[in-house]
This record gives C-alpha cells, sequence and structure tokens, in this order.
C-alpha cells in the first residue's frame, strides 16, 4: 500500500550527480568537436604554407630571370648582325657585359677583384706565392679569377697570387 504522502514513488527526484554527469559529457563532446576543428584547419594551414613555399621556390628567380630578358635581346640582336667590324662587335660586348653587371648588382651580385691589396683569406684563395718586388708582402700581385659575393656572403673566392713575405 502506498503510503498518503502524495508522493509518486515511480517518479524519484533528479539525481545530482546525474545531472552534472550529462553536463560534463555534453562539455566533452563540445571539446573534442573544437579539438577536431582546429585540428583540421591546423592541417589545412599546413598544406596552404606547404604550397606558397613550393610556389616561393619555384618562382624565386622570376624577377632576376625577367631582369635578364634585355641581355638575351642585346646577345641576339649582336649576333643578327652580318660581318662587321671588331670594334662594333666590341661596343656590343661591352654595352651587354654593362646590362648584366647592373643586373647582377641590382639582384646583390658584388665581384671581388683584390689586385694590390691585402691578402683576405675570407674572400680569397692563394694560387701561390711570388716574390714581392714593388708590391708589400702579403698583397695580392695577380688576380686569376675575380671572386664574387652574393649580399656580402661569398658566393666564389677570388683565385690569386700573393707576395711572399721578405
Amino acid at each position: 500500500m502506498q503510503e498518503a504522502t502524495g508522493e509518486n514513488p515511480a517518479v524519484t527526484p533528479p539525481n545530482p550527480l546525474v545531472a552534472e554527469l550529462e553536463t560534463l559529457k555534453a562539455e566533452l563532446a563540445q571539446l573534442r568537436e573544437e579539438s577536431l576543428r582546429e585540428r583540421a584547419e591546423l592541417d589545412n594551414q599546413r598544406k596552404r604554407l606547404a604550397r606558397d613555399i613550393e610556389m616561393a621556390r619555384k618562382f624565386a628567380n622570376e624577377r632576376l630571370l625577367g631582369d635578364l630578358l634585355p641581355v638575351v635581346d642585346s646577345l641576339e640582336a649582336g649576333l643578327a648582325v652580318k660581318a662587321d667590324t671588331a670594334q662594333h662587335l666590341r661596343e656590343g660586348m661591352e654595352l651587354t657585359l654593362r646590362q648584366l653587371m647592373k643586373v647582377a648588382g641590382d639582384n646583390g651580385l658584388v665581384a671581388v677583384d683584390p689586385a694590390g691589396k691585402p691578402f683576405n683569406p675570407e674572400h680569397h684563395q692563394a694560387m701561390g706565392m711570388v716574390d714581392g718586388d714593388g708590391h708589400e708582402p702579403g698583397h695580392v700581385v695577380q688576380v686569376y679569377q675575380k671572386g664574387w659575393l652574393l649580399n656580402d656572403r661569398l658566393l666564389r673566392p677570388a683565385l690569386v697570387t700573393i707576395s711572399k713575405h721578405d
């Protein structure tokens, strides 16, 4: 028999622990969803970055090559000229070399021509030593091949002969 309390024994009052568990489950599901979304976003960013890096590598020399086109045009024009004097040929080569050196300089390339200067092992490679007749000891007497710096970093050392210390 039922007591006269008026309560229905089939309906139990809500348990606060069950309610808290349901809340925590909902928060956990939301955090998992956010984590998956952030992981997917991070993966997409990595893929975009990899694509951007690949494109940068592929077209890194685009400006340089575009700047070289007038030099190519000058060389082709010089080759198209029929038999002419050696002086005209030399002038054309000098003009083309000036164009090429301007493009190189605009892109950070600088020649290392150390004739008469002190030997610098960071920029010069000694190919030999000679008596210092008229030259200070340890100075460059002859340059076999110019060196080159690219944005202040050695690209190729100058090949030189230096004077001996007496």
